[in-house]
């Protein structure tokens, strides 16, 4: 139980520091810790990350972070690939899972430490208003969201992940949001599109042991809490690199279980 707390705590903080990378450790962490495979670990993983981005994304809410309805059209947008995902989830076998969940995080690893991609300035597909503060509607920019809102739903249901590194990523490069603006409201969307995707599961007949959730959970919004205090006072150059490192050293464990069994 006590490595449960303390992955648990870990996962939150990651999230919270970066809006992308706790959700995917999640799973991994939930497996090492109690032995689970990729479809048993899923749904508690989810449970975890939407409740800990639930409670960063109201932190920035607070702060007027949050792009609202940028969001809402994500996880509309998310909701419906996040059923799909799930139903994949339970057609695919756990070792293919498995290799696949080590491959993504081993992208995500070298895009962390990469730093990604910056936004395209000027020509950024959804641009601040100046005059207003706010997001210009355009179909492109719709379009632009509704995709990645689509297929952070889609590897949400299939892996248990919370999607924030599709989410970040994709914001810097379409729009000129900030980065505090980018973090909290990928927070908001991995909170509505995971809670989704753990009644889907639910649904389809997922009953996770109810005292490890629990602590989990309690653990992650732990983390969470201690992560988005600790979000203004690291570099962020520091942060992804450190990520990078730990989601390459997860991501290799995970594929040579997946190849040695």
């Amino acid at each position: 139980m006590s490595l449960t707390l303390l992955l648990g705590a870990l996962v939150g903080a990651v999230l919270g520091l970066t809006g992308a990378g706790g959700g995917i450790l999640a799973v991994p962490a939930l497996m090492a810790s109690q032995g689970w495979s990729v479809a048993q670990a899923a749904p508690v993983a989810l449970l975890a990350v939407a409740a800990g981005a639930a409670l960063g994304a109201w932190e920035g809410w607070r702060r007027g972070e949050v792009r609202y309805r940028a969001a809402a059209l994500m996880a509309a947008s998310g909701l419906p690939g996040a059923a799909l995902g799930t139903r994949a989830a339970h057609w695919l076998p756990a070792a293919w899972l498995a290799a696949g969940f080590s491959l993504v995080l081993l992208i995500v690893a070298w895009r962390a430490w990469r730093g990604g991609q910056g936004s395209s300035g000027s020509g950024a597909l959804c641009r601040v208003m100046p005059e207003t503060g706010r997001l210009a509607w355009r179909p492109a920019s719709i379009a632009a969201l509704s995709g990645v809102g689509l297929f952070t739903g889609f590897l949400t249901g299939l892996l248990g992940v919370g999607g924030g590194f599709v989410i970040v990523p994709a914001l810097r490069r379409i729009s000129d949001l900030g980065m505090h603006a980018i973090v909290s409201t990928s927070l908001l969307v991995i909170a509505l599109v995971g809670g989704g995707s753990v009644l889907s599961a639910y649904w389809h007949g997922a009953r996770p042991p109810i005292l490890p959730t629990l602590a989990f959970v309690a653990a992650a919004l732990a983390g969470m809490a201690a992560g988005r205090w600790l979000i203004r006072r690291l570099a962020p150059r520091q942060v992804s690199r450190g990520f990078a490192l730990l989601a390459a050293g997860v991501a290799a464990a995970m594929l040579r279980h997946a190849v040695m069994g």
